[in-house]
């Protein structure tokens, strides 16, 4: 069986592990080729609403295309966070993914609550990343475990946060006959 190629608009290792995670679960012996491109997002660094969160992950997955147009699908992967009028700033990630019929799936993963410090190094501009190897002491984190996986030492990380966000993007694609095509 030919290897159908998945392009993530990323060259981030963690959000294409996730890509992998996601398609052998929800696609079982399909053979998929996960290949990485790094492309622009066209939001800010650290997008700091879900609009723009989501809007990021969409022009990833769109600028994937552009950039491997030869692929089955492209998804775009964005991490952001909520500034909160009350309550916690929250952090999370949109996933887009996008096939070659221009048919879209779109998932937002669960969101975590983060600590002040990480917070006030934000409003001066940092990303979530950079803020998190400050606080924390890490090196490179956001190819690593991430804010989840630091603040929740190791139970969750961001790899397995984003998997879950890639599988809800993809339920259109395992169900396509409920979404797009008439019962």
């Amino acid at each position: 069986m030919a290897k159908r190629i998945v392009v993530v608009g990323s060259a981030n290792p963690v959000k294409q592990q996730a890509v992998r995670r996601a398609l052998a679960r929800l696609f079982p012996g399909q053979g998929w080729e996960v290949r990485g491109r790094a492309v622009p997002s066209g939001v800010a660094a650290q997008p700091l609403s879900d609009a723009e969160t989501r809007r990021g992950a969409r022009q990833r997955a769109r600028a994937a295309r552009t950039a491997f147009p030869e692929a089955a699908l492209w998804v775009g992967i964005e991490g952001g966070v909520e500034p909160a009028t009350e309550g916690p700033w929250l952090s999370f990630a949109w996933v887009a993914a996008l096939d070659a019929h221009d048919r879209w799936g779109l998932a937002r993963t669960a969101a975590f609550p983060l600590p002040p410090p990480v917070v006030e190094l934000l409003q001066q501009g940092l990303e979530l990343g950079e803020a998190d190897d400050r606080i924390f002491g890490a090196r490179n984190s956001k190819q690593g475990p991430g804010a989840v996986g630091l603040l929740s030492h190791g139970a969750l990380d961001r790899t397995r946060l984003y998997e879950q966000g890639v599988l809800l993007a993809l339920l259109p694609f395992r169900n396509p006959h409920l979404y797009w095509e008439a019962p």
